[in-house]
């Protein structure tokens, strides 16, 4: 079945990122961001991609190397629609991890063809993909035989890449994806040299736009990149004409993003960048008619609530994954920065809780 038939428009998605979009972070984005619409129906994010998961190591990993890489698979039924991200240079690979994941139930399967780590390209994988069109090609097909794409009781196959690679090519990269079907099409709009160094650009996703509809107009597009709040998505939507929009960074610390009624006191200037300091990068927001801001107490007892969590789900982790949330979760309130440096220095969820309690003892 093709859900991204089924989704309304503007897309909102939850973008995968490692050691991020983790079980028990996205598990908290669809508690927090859950709302009820006026049809009945829930709301909060439209679609999820877990975090990249190896194909290869799907398929030839031990069996504890296994069961540490299906932890990444894992999911709540309030997480659906929920897209797992693979990736591979190994056609026969991806085919076996795709039809793994049918079996699991997730409800499509996404293509890293982006990411930029170092690791990940000296596979032939990731952004490395945008050299080698043709092996993209034949990922694309072997994770739709995998995923039974073509039957009824199959999953649609979608792809995340960028602009290019060196440079810009995307009139030459664009057509390749497309003339392969995919459901869906998501596209970070800077390439890979440029990593998250300058603004994405959405004026070319605009021609992306163009592109799309020449060649296959059935193919959902989705634009990433710097996007800091749902009225942002909402005008780059406008500005660039894509059918939806993957949010990433800004949804770090607020698990609230996707909610209409509740947002942080403070909003987002810029993305944080290395070396700058978050609190610096917010600004206080003014109350809209009809809206709830976020306390610091209840910010600060979901960040307990996402470290025990953490444990429960993926316990053989490194607990300082956590850390890099700890920085989201805190700053911009009053003594921020002496809590966030004391978070930094513990290992446990109950070392967490019994210091953001003395916290809020003290306010």
């Amino acid at each position: 079945m093709n859900f991204w038939k089924n989704l309304p428009t503007p897309i909102m998605a939850v973008a995968p990122m490692a050691d991020v979009t983790d079980a028990p972070f996205r598990r908290l984005i669809a508690k927090y961001s859950s709302h009820k619409r006026q049809d009945g129906s829930i709301g909060g994010p439209d679609v999820m991609w877990t975090e990249f998961v190896a194909a290869d190591g799907l398929v030839r990993a031990t069996e504890e190397g296994k069961k540490k890489l299906l932890a990444d698979l894992i999911y709540s039924e309030e997480e659906r629609p929920i897209v797992a991200q693979l990736f591979t240079s190994n056609p026969e690979h991806m085919e076996k991890a795709a039809n793994l994941c049918l079996d699991l139930g997730f409800d499509g399967i996404d293509i890293n063809m982006g990411c930029p780590d170092r690791s990940i390209e000296k596979q032939g994988c990731g952004s490395a993909m945008i050299k080698t069109p043709e092996v993209a090609r034949g990922i694309i097909r072997a994770a739709k035989r995998g995923a039974c794409s073509d039957k009824s009781d199959g999953i649609p196959v979608s792809v995340k890449t960028r602009l290019g690679y060196n440079e810009d090519q995307l009139e030459q990269w664009l057509p390749t994806i497309l003339e392969e079907n995919p459901a869906a099409l998501t596209i970070h709009a800077r390439t890979r040299k440029e990593l998250s160094k300058v603004p994405a650009r959405w004026g070319r996703l605009a021609d992306a736009v163009e592109i799309r509809n020449r060649i296959n107009p059935d193919v959902l597009l989705l634009g990433n990149g710097d996007v800091l709040s749902i009225a942002d998505a909402e005008e780059k939507v406008q500005i660039s004409g894509v059918d939806g929009v993957m949010i990433g960074r800004a949804l770090f610390g607020n698990p609230w993003f996707f909610h209409p009624k509740k947002e942080l006191p403070v909003h987002l200037k810029a993305l944080p960048t290395k070396g700058v300091n978050r609190d610096t990068l917010y600004e206080e927001r003014d109350l809209v008619d009809g809206m709830e801001y976020v306390s610091i107490e209840e910010r600060l007892r979901v960040l307990v609530e996402h470290s025990y969590l953490f444990v429960e789900l993926l316990p053989f982790k490194n607990f300082s994954v956590m850390k890099k949330h700890y920085k989201a979760y805190v700053n911009s309130f009053k003594n921020a920065a002496e809590l966030r440096a004391e978070l930094m220095e513990l290992n446990s969820p109950e070392e967490v809780e019994q210091a953001v309690e003395r916290f809020l003892l003290h306010q």
